[in-house]
């Protein structure tokens, strides 16, 4: 794959003790960038920076970006912001719409106005497919959405709002990406609110029955890591202009319902221990502010970015459960 040169460039990414984050942190580092994480550890994890802690290029400021002066310091001499720092999931903000707002909103804020007085190169953001909605378009298409169900779909649709403004206002270069239920290594599994790929193999590496909201048929674009890191270099160094200042879907193109998710952790786990495949699997009421089905189309990430997603649900879940297996 080839990209621009990142050597020596510098570049902020907040919320990178997160699972995206901590991955897009080792990726910089990797081809040669100076890496500055910006996390106060609310959901993510020190030790997802264990392997680069000690890097000469890696800098670590703990704070919290609805701190204005946090945020300026951070993105000081910064040439580019990757900003992933954000309260996730939809039940969470149905539980606590105040502090989703305070974090993806003011926190959002903050940061554009800090990328801004520091004339940062270009900004490129963590945006989401819960943004669609109640749009019953499939696949979704970026320029079509629909009314958001949950508080959290509030949030990061009011980020491209912003964003749009500040390139418009201020002429900072924004990029969006809308993600599409990411998962892989470094994907915490504990929690209320843990996602449903890292919470199930945990569960079934246990013997325990994984609870399925609904009746499985419930289907979405899962989208590997590799994806979302190959999406956000694209984004990052595009030297086409017309491909900046606009939003993406970050996914496959593709769409896997529950059951034929977890049927295949299942599989994959079984190779490590051949009880996991005679798990009985149990359903539960579906989840409020769940969509129903969750399909991208990336059309447009291929035509203006060159995107290309290496790795298709198989693929990924086979990684997926390799890393969990050997490290929990």
């Amino acid at each position: 794959m080839n990209y621009t040169n990142l050597t020596n460039k510098k570049i902020l990414v907040t919320g990178g003790a997160g699972f995206i984050g901590s991955n897009l942190c080792e990726e910089l580092l990797n081809r040669k960038a100076k890496v500055t994480c910006l996390d106060n550890f609310a959901t993510g994890h020190k030790y997802n920076l264990d392997a680069i802690m000690a890097h000469e290029d890696f800098t670590l400021i703990e704070g919290d970006i609805r701190d204005l002066e946090t945020c300026n310091k951070a993105c000081k001499d910064q040439d580019y912001v990757l900003h992933e720092a954000a309260l996730g999931s939809v039940p969470r903000s149905i539980n606590d719409p105040i502090t989703s707002n305070e974090v993806n909103i003011n926190g959002f804020l903050n940061m554009l106005v800090a990328a801004r007085d520091a004339e940062v190169k270009r900004f490129v953001y963590a945006a989401s497919s819960s943004t669609y909605g109640d749009s019953e378009n499939l696949p979704k298409v970026e320029h079509i959405i629909g009314k958001p169900l949950s508080p959290y779909a509030i949030t990061k649709y009011v980020n491209e709002l912003y964003a749009d403004i500040f390139n418009d206002a201020y002429g900072l270069n924004t990029i969006g990406l809308r993600y599409f239920n990411v998962f892989g290594r470094k994907q915490d599994p504990n929690g209320a609110y843990a996602a449903v790929i890292p919470k199930f193999v945990i569960q079934l590496m246990k013997h325990e029955s994984p609870v399925i909201n609904g009746d499985g048929t419930y289907s979405r674009d899962f989208t590997y890591i590799d994806n979302v890191l190959h999406m956000n270099i694209l984004a990052l160094t595009t030297e086409n202009r017309e491909a900046v200042n606009q939003v993406y879907n970050t996914a496959v193109g593709d769409r896997t319902n529950l059951l034929e998710l977890t049927e295949m952790l299942k599989t994959h786990l079984a190779k490590y221990d051949e009880k996991i495949a005679d798990i009985e699997i149990k359903h539960g009421p579906n989840r409020a502010g769940d969509i129903p089905h969750s399909l991208a189309s990336i059309e447009k990430a291929k035509e203006k970015l060159g995107y290309d997603p290496q790795f298709k649900i198989e693929a990924g879940i086979k990684e997926a459960v390799d890393w969990y297996w050997e490290n929990l």
